[in-house]
């Protein structure tokens, strides 16, 4: 669960500076494995606090990034995605009046995201124990999944108590989006839409960390 817990951490020192946040993680894929990546940290309801600290230079022991560095880490995200096979159309977006950060690319089999993620992980972008093997798809098998991961609950317990309060009101959205139809899924916590073409889970990120819902889901499409 560490992906949320530091879900991308080149965005991580602005989810630690307040407990109001939400996290997007969007796919869309196409029924040749091609696709769409997005995820989207948005801490507008904070945007006023956020607007205060950033004066600052520390708050709970901690340095407070200043915008160019958070704009440093990001574009070296971006970049080390771009470099990466079969990841292409890499956009990224950072609006600091409001607190909304984008990662957007293309994808031509949605491991891709996967080896990704791995390479932001060697670059120490990313935290060596987060989860990377997110995602796998079998198109002869007409199947995506969204793979099992770890609970990180005794990192969590590790943490300060100001640091814990970060997750308190933070939440997390997957959305799915399909040109296939889907058949079935094995995580009915993944509202299906009317037209079965796409599957959404919303929660809060502490139900993610106690394994008070799981993210891991298989779906098949018709």
């Amino acid at each position: 669960m560490k992906n949320f817990l530091k879900l991308f951490a080149v965005i991580l020192p602005l989810l630690l500076l307040t407990s109001c946040f939400d996290i997007l993680d969007k796919v869309n894929v196409k029924a040749d494995g091609t696709g769409e990546y997005t995820i989207i940290l948005n801490a507008s309801k904070s945007k006023t606090r956020l607007a205060s600290i950033s004066k600052m230079e520390t708050i709970n022991g901690k340095k407070v990034p200043k915008k160019s560095e958070i704009e440093n880490k990001i574009n070296e995200a971006a970049r080390i995605f771009k470099a990466t096979p079969g990841i292409s159309n890499v956009k990224t977006s950072m609006d600091f009046d409001n607190y909304i950060i984008k990662l957007s690319c293309n994808f031509k089999q949605i491991e891709n995201i996967n080896a990704g993620l791995e390479q932001l992980k060697a670059k120490h972008i990313l935290g060596k124990m987060i989860p990377t093997q997110i995602y796998s798809q079998s198109i002869q098998k007409k199947s995506l999944t969204r793979n099992k991961v770890n609970t990180f609950k005794a990192d969590y317990d590790k943490m300060g108590k100001a640091d814990r309060e970060v997750f308190n009101d933070a939440k997390y959205t997957s959305i799915m989006q399909f040109e296939n139809t889907v058949k079935s899924q094995t995580n009915s916590s993944y509202v299906l839409a009317p037209n079965k073409k796409a599957v959404k889970l919303e929660a809060n990120i502490l139900d993610l960390i106690f394994q008070k819902k799981q993210l891991q889901n298989t779906i098949l499409f018709q």
